[in-house]
């Protein structure tokens, strides 16, 4: 019964903004999922509303410059805006997370060598690199997901090997070595999951910076290429309806801020909400 009442201490557990931005993230999530299915009108289709038109009965968030309804247009590209940040914040974390433990339990050499090339990668900026990769390579939805974890990767590594060294030199993990234990049996039942809280906070971070780094190229028509369009690629085809106040520009963009703020929120709190807390109150 006390696992089964585990998400709703969880949930309790956090403050008042951070029970606010668990549910702001969720419920673009489930747009993503969802949102095609329950969308009044495709993506795709040219409708016969007013070009950057207002919101009426018809077209609750108004018309883009086709005509298009725009709740449509942000559903659908909510699973490009979520879908690719969230895939690649996933291998980012993992990437970085794996060769932090690979570092940690493997010769100094081999340290030493992710070590540096981990440094070279962040002293380039991000945007930068991004930019640079996506010229050269294109702006397949692939291509974005690789992207995105080359410019990512390196800080989960930075964050997941600051864990791991400490970890390392603890008592426990000095007792599997002296009982013979393999390096990836210390790694992954040892030094791991005394890193998970931190490295799901910085999964957080991650997302979220890979939400405005994608957004970011699509708005720069790098990102996402026509007929799909995530939330970025919304902005920049409905930019000349700016000046007239349309819904058309100014929905996508607060689509972009309201999943960052939330998932800001909840990342904030998220601190204050270790698992030995609640296992201690599910006890």
């Amino acid at each position: 019964m006390s696992r089964i009442l585990l998400p709703w201490r969880f949930f309790m557990a956090l403050s008042l903004s951070g029970r606010v931005g668990l549910v702001m993230s969720l419920f673009w999530i489930v747009m993503a999922v969802f949102g095609g299915y329950i969308a009044p009108h495709s993506g795709l289709d040219i409708g016969a509303g007013p070009i950057l038109g207002g919101m009426t009965a018809q077209n609750w968030l108004g018309t883009d410059y086709l005509g298009r309804d725009m709740l449509s247009r942000i559903l659908v590209g909510a699973r490009f805006s979520i879908g690719l940040a969230l895939t690649a914040a996933v291998l980012a974390s993992l990437v970085g997370t794996l060769l932090a433990l690979l570092a940690a339990v493997t010769g100094r050499w081999l340290e030493e060598i992710i070590g540096r090339v981990n440094d070279a990668l962040l002293v380039l900026p991000g945007k930068v690199l991004s930019l640079m990769i996506v010229a050269v390579f294109g702006s397949s939805l692939p291509m974005l997901v690789v992207t995105a974890v080359f410019t990512y990767w390196p800080g989960a590594y930075r964050i997941a090997f600051s864990m791991a060294g400490s970890l390392r030199n603890m008592d426990y993990v000095r007792a599997s070595r002296l009982r013979g234990e393999g390096r990836w049996y210390i790694a992954l039942h040892d030094i791991l999951p005394g890193m998970v809280h931190a490295m799901l906070t910085d999964f957080g971070l991650r997302f979220v910076y890979i939400v405005l780094l994608l957004s970011g190229l699509s708005f720069l028509g790098l990102g996402v290429q026509p007929p799909d369009a995530d939330w970025g690629t919304l902005v920049r085809e409905n930019l000349q309806g700016l000046f007239d106040g349309s819904p058309a520009v100014l929905m996508p963009a607060l689509a972009i801020a309201s999943l960052t703020i939330g998932a800001n929120l909840f990342i904030d709190n998220l601190r204050n909400v270790g698992p030995l807390q609640l296992v201690e109150e599910g006890a």
